[in-house]
C-alpha cells in the first residue's frame, strides 16, 4: 500500500498565493519579521495582511532580533506527522515583546527549560508543487 498526499499541509509561499510573500522571502534568508500597521503602529504576530486593532490594510515588514528566550515548551514524541522524527519540542518564544508558537531544533528534550535563550533558525520543508523551497520559523539554543 502507497501513502497518498490528498492535501499538502505546508503554506503556498509565492506572491501569487499570498499577501505575506514577503514573510516566507526573509525567512528564506534567516531572518524572522512580522508586520506592523501602517495607520496605528501595531505590531502583529502572526504577520497579517490586515491591523485586528484599526482595521487598516496598510502594513510595513520589520524584522525581528533573531533572538528570545523559551517561555514554555512541550515535547511531543508520538503522533507526529509523516516526515517528522521525534522527539519534537514545540516552543512559546518570547521575542520582541511578541510569543512566536514554533518548533525547536538541534535541542535535547531533557536540557530544555523555561528562560533558555534560542534564536532563529529557519526549518526548510518539503518543496512547493513547482520544486521551490519552503521555510517554517524554527528556533534553536543560542
Amino acid at each position: 500500500m502507497s501513502y497518498f498526499r490528498a492535501t499538502d499541509p505546508f503554506p503556498l509561499e509565492s506572491p501569487e498565493h499570498t499577501k505575506l510573500h514577503e514573510f516566507y522571502s526573509r525567512l528564506a534568508t534567516g531572518r524572522l519579521a512580522t508586520t506592523r500597521c501602517a495607520e496605528c503602529k501595531r505590531l502583529a504576530w502572526p504577520p497579517r495582511a490586515f491591523c485586528g486593532e484599526c482595521g487598516s490594510d496598510r502594513f510595513d515588514w520589520v524584522d525581528l532580533s533573531g533572538e528570545g528566550t523559551i517561555h514554555a515548551f512541550t515535547i511531543q514524541e508520538v503522533g507526529l506527522p509523516p516526515g517528522f522524527e521525534g522527539p519534537r519540542v514545540f516552543a512559546i518564544v518570547k521575542i520582541d515583546g511578541l510569543r512566536v508558537f514554533s518548533i525547536l531544533v538541534d535541542a535535547e528534550p531533557a536540557k530544555v527549560a523555561i528562560g533558555q535563550p534560542v534564536r532563529v533558525s529557519p526549518l526548510r520543508i518539503a518543496d512547493d508543487p513547482n520544486g521551490n523551497a519552503r521555510w517554517l520559523p524554527a528556533f534553536r539554543p543560542a
